[in-house]
């Protein structure tokens, strides 16, 4: 490969990345309200200086607004903000500045529900398909958890596991990828780990064994009243501010 062509191999291998960085920023200031909603975006060629990128790279990062349904392009008018309702509010970007703006606890309170709601579901249908197998595969991450309590950062690596197993186990696709969708850009915001303790670990750690022993007893209204108690209890406690 000559140079020219490495060059130009070398520019198409940075584009993307470039119009990742200039839709993240966008993404971010849009969701935090620096560009309010029925306004306008700076203009194509205002982009270009303010991200010294081509026009190619802004071009490409305002399709990819308009598919996260944030933007609008209208005659005359330019790019437009829409209104949070037409947002996709599963993209990752966009939920990741959520839970990062201002309002990003109320945000992280909701996913609280989202998962109370659905895990409590999938913990019963757990249950009701439980084979010697999964509830042996349970028992064993029951058993590693049990090792970590007194080591809470390697304890919630391993909590996610417990979770999955008994998302796997429901058989109920749909749900774990909502929550996997949600959850991931959760967990990279301090707001939603909280402040990891020996105290808190051993609480879930008793609140995973009531969730095993349900499932294990294939018990479909057992398991699904210590999965709701278990998350909406283990979020009070990492919850940061009171409720207002």
């Amino acid at each position: 490969m000559n140079s020219e062509a490495t060059a130009a191999h070398q520019r198409v291998r940075r584009r993307p990345r470039l119009s990742t960085a200039v839709v993240e920023d966008l993404v971010n200031a849009i969701v935090m309200g620096t560009y309010p909603v029925g306004t306008a975006l700076p203009p194509e060629n205002m982009l270009c200086e303010m991200y010294d990128v081509s026009r190619t790279v802004v071009r490409e990062a305002t399709t990819a607004l308009t598919e996260k349904g944030l933007v609008v392009s209208q005659q005359g008018r330019g790019t437009i903000v829409r209104g949070s309702r037409a947002w996709n509010m599963l993209d990752p970007m966009i939920l990741s500045a959520l839970f990062q703006g201002e309002e990003g606890l109320r945000y992280l309170d909701n996913l609280s529900e989202i998962r109370t709601l659905l895990e409590s579901a999938m913990a019963a249908k757990a249950a009701a398909n439980a084979t010697p197998e999964a509830v042996a595969e349970l028992a064993a991450q029951i058993d590693k958890l049990e090792t970590l309590v007194t080591m809470p950062s390697a304890y919630v690596v391993e909590d996610l596991r417990f979770h999955d197993i008994i998302m796997d186990m429901s058989g109920d696709r749909l749900s774990k990828a909502i929550i996997d969708g949600i959850q991931s850009e959760a967990l990279r915001t301090h707001g939603y780990s909280g402040k990891l303790s020996v105290e808190h670990v051993k609480l879930t750690h008793a609140a995973h064994r009531s969730v095993y022993e349900a499932i294990a007893a294939r018990d479909p209204d057992r398991a699904s009243k210590a999965m709701r108690e278990h998350i909406a209890g283990s979020w009070e406690k990492r919850r940061a501010q009171p409720r207002g």
